[in-house]
């Protein structure tokens, strides 16, 4: 959430996806905190991108204030830009099992 709403409020979008900052930052550090979370916690690595992207989610809807209703489209498209973070949860679990043999 606070990717989200940082990169909103810093860039005066009302979405953040909409401004360069989210592409540029947030969005990078997103996917370093999945490979982060993949590493410390290499049990199923995926659910930490899904709920880290989910969370941003909730994240607009509280910047927003509402639910809106497209937000099933929202969900999705928060799902698909998940699977770069998921890939390197998975990298960085891979990693994690090579150092501890």
């Amino acid at each position: 959430m606070v990717l989200w709403i940082g990169a909103s409020l810093l860039s005066g979008r009302r979405e953040a996806w909409d401004s360069s900052m989210y592409w540029s930052v947030a969005y990078p550090v997103a996917l370093m905190l999945c490979g982060g979370l993949g590493y410390a916690f290499p049990e199923r690595p995926w659910r930490w991108a899904l709920a880290l992207f989910e969370g941003q989610f909730l994240g607009m809807v509280v910047r927003n204030g509402e639910l809106g209703g497209l937000w099933p489209l929202g969900l999705v498209l928060f799902a698909i830009i998940s699977l770069p973070g998921i890939a390197t949860a998975q990298i960085a679990r891979r990693l994690a099992s090579r150092t501890t043999r």
